[in-house]
């Protein structure tokens, strides 16, 4: 398996991934921009160094971002060296599991995507499974445990080294504001292996679930259960929470966990209201939920601000590219109309930073 991760073309490709994919610096402050003639100097040491296990994994820099409830999200930011060697390996070990991933696992998978998982889902509630477990994993990707992460991979990576190197990155110390902590559990969230891993771990969820029979969808740690009665519902969220905490060691956020009806439900910033055409009773269209609403007016408030340094023509640019990619992702939903009084609203922010310089 390290021939495979260190073949000179496995690791020019994760290069070329690593430099598409752009990003921060990490602890050693290399830029991104650095990587490519780091490449060229560097890989047949580093190789080397993998293939006898002297490589050491570097410590990962901690960043808090917000989140749209207000709180925070702890980012964890390998170096550009790190990140290059975690794509070789994701890219070598990928095919060894992705061929048994279940169908309804979306999240960070090739030929599956968002809107796929929001569509299953949409056709459960539309097909009369409209009483739905909704489960809210706490932090999951700070709760992940390594002892069972580890065995889980080593079902199908033999290879003791790449092992050991997958251990090291798991182990590798986080440095928040300034300072080493240890890690014993957890998997980074910003580092190319994570998805993978998370991927890796719920899969047993997944296989528990096909097991008991259940319809459902999962996106990552996102995943809602679709029952045609309450008292099934009840049963198969009690089940699954047994399953969480005493086989996967994953605490739920009971708060924001329970059992919703399709109006009261949400999934990847889409929530689903009846439709009201004749014919149609009991199904259900998609639209954006609040808080992508509130979203996409943040970041344009952040752009449009009087204070902000950018030329009109730069703003403006920044605009497109922001609604474009927003509208991308909610074309699914019903947008006709509101999207009328967005656009009035964006043009007013943009009247009001012009005459306001």
């Amino acid at each position: 398996m390290i021939e495979t991760v260190i073949h000179p073309r496995n690791m020019q490709q994760a290069c070329v991934h690593v430099l598409q994919n752009k990003g921060s610096a990490g602890v050693d402050r290399m830029p991104i921009t650095a990587l490519k003639d780091f490449v060229r100097k560097n890989r047949v040491q580093i190789a080397e160094a993998l293939k006898t296990g002297k490589y050491c994994a570097q410590p990962i820099l901690g960043v808090s971002i917000p989140k749209s409830n207000g709180k925070t999200r702890l980012l964890g930011i390998p170096t550009v060296t790190d990140r290059w060697l975690q794509q070789c390996v994701a890219q070598a070990i990928t095919p060894l599991f992705e061929v048994e991933f279940k169908p309804y696992s979306f999240g960070f998978r090739p030929g599956k995507n968002a809107h796929q998982c929001v569509q299953q889902s949409q056709r459960y509630i539309n097909e009369g499974l409209s009483h739905i477990v909704d489960i809210d994993l706490k932090s999951f990707f700070d709760e992940v445990e390594h002892c069972l992460l580890l065995q889980l991979l080593f079902r199908k990576v033999k290879c003791k080294v790449t092992l050991q190197l997958i251990r090291k990155w798991l182990r590798a110390p986080i440095m928040i504001e300034g300072k080493l902590v240890k890690r014993r559990k957890g998997v980074p969230q910003g580092s190319p292996l994570s998805p993978l891993l998370s991927n890796i771990v719920l899969h047993e969820l997944d296989r528990e679930l096909e097991r008991r029979g259940c319809k459902y969808v999962r996106y990552a740690d996102d995943f809602s259960i679709y029952c045609k009665r309450k008292s099934e519902a009840r049963k198969r969220g009690n089940t699954v929470f047994l399953f969480l905490k005493n086989k996967l060691k994953l605490p739920i956020n009971r708060e924001k966990s329970g059992i919703r009806r399709p109006v009261n439900f949400k999934l990847l910033g889409y929530k689903f209201v009846p439709t009201y055409e004749k014919g149609t009773k009991g199904k259900y269209q998609l639209v954006v939920s609040e808080s992508g609403w509130k979203e996409l007016k943040e970041k344009v408030r952040i752009l449009t601000r009087k204070t902000a340094p950018l030329s009109l023509a730069e703003r403006t640019r920044q605009l497109k590219e922001i609604g474009r990619g927003w509208v991308n992702y909610f074309r699914l939903a019903s947008l006709v109309g509101k999207l009328g009084t967005i656009d009035s609203w964006v043009r007013n922010r943009l009247r009001y930073c012009i005459w306001s310089r």
